[in-house]
């Protein structure tokens, strides 16, 4: 039925009322002392580690050296880009306080990790937009280690591309690793008048603000003439920060080393690791079983996911961790593992190297897992992706946000979802769940094989099917969503909605919601 959604939430808005860094098990005096060497060792200038685990960041403006020419207007966490990095410990609560000195309302959003509904961080949908000169306070158990993400869910497409985003790493209470660090992947454009022209176009849209939606037709036009040329991104940067701006990665011979790669931007980057064996110890945050040793192959990062890799630093010298293709940018998107206390020089890039890129299809071992494409499903639902970038509509089962149906779920239900890529080619669509992680059961009609892989954020491309399913465990109301946030911008997004569910919050409809 038309407009179901804004039905939906016009209802509840009618109905609703206002409404550490220290490791947790015990560790004898030796294990002590190396974990809080190895801290010190592998914990940057800008990783927030507490001991209370309450955390204030405060979104502001500031101008951000991209590299040693170009300097850009950003939108920041507590000053720099990417967003400070925090750490807490598997099981420990989080208190985070967030302060608005934007010129625009803002939220955050904690990418991939279960939570409550309410601290989701999407305006119009479980909270209002933090306006300027306020604060909000989000508060979460951390309770599945791994590697996430935050960054601004309000009007994301412009926020995040300003850089308002940071990393979030939930600590396992047994490492596998001696050394650990976290490179964000993103794209900038170095023209600031091209980037401020763009931002300012889709600022002006209506992204169909859940404080009074309309039909969406002047936004489809106005995004049909102008498009979204990812070309016009020159400066692919690793941590905010691109070509030799970007600091080494300093090892020691004999160490296991895990690299986390997230992907903030809005592109697929194919990831080499220089010099070395490497396992892809897990995706999206979760562990994979039995990882196997792979060599000379691309980690195929899309916008959303994350995936960390772990090798043996055995190889001593200096090597490079880089970017493969024939982007203007992507010669700027490479790190040097420098082995400290080596003199051996180091070794050549190639990132037009013609390489097979990683499938995690059948890699890992296989164990009898919570799903199975034959077991029986409450809910069977079809997710069918379209758009083109001609006119720039998107849509999912041929509605595009805010005009959806969504999916009505029960908690309790098992809910099996076949996604479908039918978008022309050359067009991915990474669709990100919140508040769930889902099961990866299949891949264009053959059965996943090795390890189970769960995740919350897939990438299909053109043509692409996957079957994936999961639990309604956590009532709420959840975005489904591409996170090319273009196409959410544009209307791929879906929404999960729990029978009997009411949001704990007055809906403001002065509040400026842009939830995409």
């Amino acid at each position: 039925m038309k407009l179901k959604l804004f039905v939906f939430l016009a209802a509840i808005f009618l109905t609703l009322t206002a409404c550490s860094s220290e490791q947790s098990g015990k560790l004898d005096d030796t294990d002590q002392k190396k974990n809080e060497i190895n801290e010190k060792e592998n914990t940057a200038d800008n990783v927030t580690t507490t001991n209370d685990n309450v955390i204030d960041l405060v979104a502001k403006e500031v101008t951000q050296p991209l590299n040693s020419e170009v300097t850009v207007n950003a939108w920041t966490f507590n000053g720099t880009v990417p967003g400070e990095e925090i750490r807490v410990q598997e099981g420990e609560k989080v208190t985070i306080n967030l302060t608005n000195e934007l010129s625009e309302p803002t939220s955050i959003h904690w990418h991939g990790i279960p939570l409550e509904n309410e601290m989701d961080g999407i305006p119009g949908v479980t909270q209002n937009a933090v306006q300027p000169g306020e604060s909000f306070t989000y508060e979460f158990t951390a309770t599945h280690p791994g590697t996430y993400m935050y960054h601004s869910h309000q009007e994301a497409v412009n926020q995040m591309d300003k850089g308002l985003y940071g990393s979030l790493i939930v600590e396992p209470k047994v490492k596998t690793y001696d050394r650990d660090y976290t490179l964000m992947l993103d794209e900038w454009m170095s023209n600031q008048e091209d980037s401020d022209s763009m931002n300012e176009n889709m600022a002006g849209m209506d992204h169909g603000s859940m404080g009074g939606m309309d039909d969406g037709n002047q936004e489809h036009n106005e995004m049909g003439e102008m498009g979204h040329d990812m070309s016009i991104y020159d400066i692919f940067t690793m941590n905010g920060k691109s070509g030799e701006s970007i600091e080494p990665l300093k090892v020691k011979e004999g160490e296991t080393v895990r690299i986390r790669l997230a992907n903030v931007g809005y592109m697929s980057h194919n990831i080499h690791l220089h010099g070395h064996n490497f396992k892809v110890a897990a995706i999206d945050g979760q562990e994979l079983n039995e990882p196997q040793e792979i060599s000379d192959q691309l980690i195929a990062v899309a916008p959303g996911e994350r995936y960390d890799i772990e090798f043996t630093a055995d190889n001593p010298g200096e090597w490079y961790l880089e970017c493969h293709g024939d982007m203007e940018g992507t010669e700027g998107m490479k790190a040097v593992i420098q082995y400290e206390g080596s003199s051996k020089s180091i070794d050549q890039s190639n990132q037009s190297e013609n390489l097979p890129i990683f499938d995690f299809a059948n890699y890992g071992g296989a164990i009898d897992d919570e799903f199975s494409l034959d077991q029986e499903y409450d809910i069977e639902y079809t997710m069918d992706l379209n758009g083109n970038d001609m006119e720039n509509i998107w849509s999912i089962n041929g509605n595009s946000f805010p005009d959806i149906d969504g999916l009505n779920v029960n908690e309790g239900d098992l809910v099996k979802v076949t996604l479908v890529n039918n978008s022309p080619a050359g067009v991915d669509h990474p669709m990100h769940l919140h508040g769930h992680f889902f099961q990866v059961l299949s891949k264009n009609g053959k059965p996943i094989e090795g390890s189970p892989i769960v995740k919350d954020t897939l990438n299909l491309k053109s043509g692409d099917e996957y079957v994936v399913a999961f639990k309604a465990d956590n009532p709420g109301n959840w975005l489904f969503h591409c996170h090319d946030l273009h196409h959410a911008t544009a209307g791929m997004v879906d929404l999960i909605k729990y029978e009997g569910f009411e949001p704990n919050f007055t809906l403001d409809p002065n509040a400026n919601n842009k939830p995409e």
